[in-house]
């Protein structure tokens, strides 16, 4: 088997394993609770022993999230993807849209996920870590798209903070709210309403 060949398959084997402990988690998580949900148990059922979880996430909490973290790339590389003159706040609406343009309206998975992780503090926490590397991979390439850097200038830090903001503030709403509109819709109208410099609303429409 040729070099690049074997290296793409060992990163499939990796990207599986990740999945099966992060499902694994999951499940247990939602079957006995967040509180007795041992490390041990999650490799014993992912079919790994215990030493190979540690070396794909730090914590229970991380094996939870780690869904959120690994969509990151998509939306990075959705918006290097995009025009070089198209308007930012369109480009990153076009980017953010790819999660659902790719998978679609969330599983029930995901939706329990979602709903765990907004309903455990710990679970939070660590989803607000995860919201950190999704915020700078968007800032580093939000500072490509406009010339900025993403270490020294304000802007592109500011608009991935912003749109990292709008997007869980339109999950949560879209959890809060149950089904109708879709997430992705939700999302979208989420990141307009910061395009237009987020208007107050008409008096007596809901938004």
């Amino acid at each position: 088997m040729a070099d690049g060949a074997h290296s793409g398959l060992r990163e499939r084997k990796k990207q599986a394993t990740r999945a099966a402990l992060s499902s694994a988690a999951l499940r247990l998580a939602i079957e006995r609770g967040f509180e007795h949900l041992l490390v041990e148990d999650i490799a014993a059922a992912a079919g790994v022993a215990a030493r190979t979880f540690n070396n794909y996430f730090p914590s229970k909490e991380a094996a939870i999230v780690a869904e959120g973290t690994d969509r990151a790339t998509i939306v990075r590389d959705a918006l290097r993807a995009r025009p070089a003159g198209e308007p930012l706040w369109t480009a990153l609406r076009r980017a953010v849209a790819a999660l659902f343009a790719s998978e679609g309206e969330p599983t029930r998975d995901w939706v329990t996920r979602a709903r765990l992780i907004k309903a455990t503090p710990a679970l939070r926490v660590e989803q607000l870590r995860a919201d950190a590397v999704v915020q700078q991979l968007l800032a580093e390439e939000i500072a490509r798209r406009t010339n900025t850097d993403s270490d020294r200038d304000l802007y592109p830090r500011l608009v991935a903070t912003s749109v990292i903001s709008a997007v869980r503030a339109a999950l949560d709403h879209w959890l809060d709210t149950g089904p109708g509109t879709s997430l992705g819709t939700i999302i979208d109208r989420a990141l307009q309403h910061l395009a237009d410099g987020l208007p107050p609303p008409t008096k007596g429409k809901r938004t």
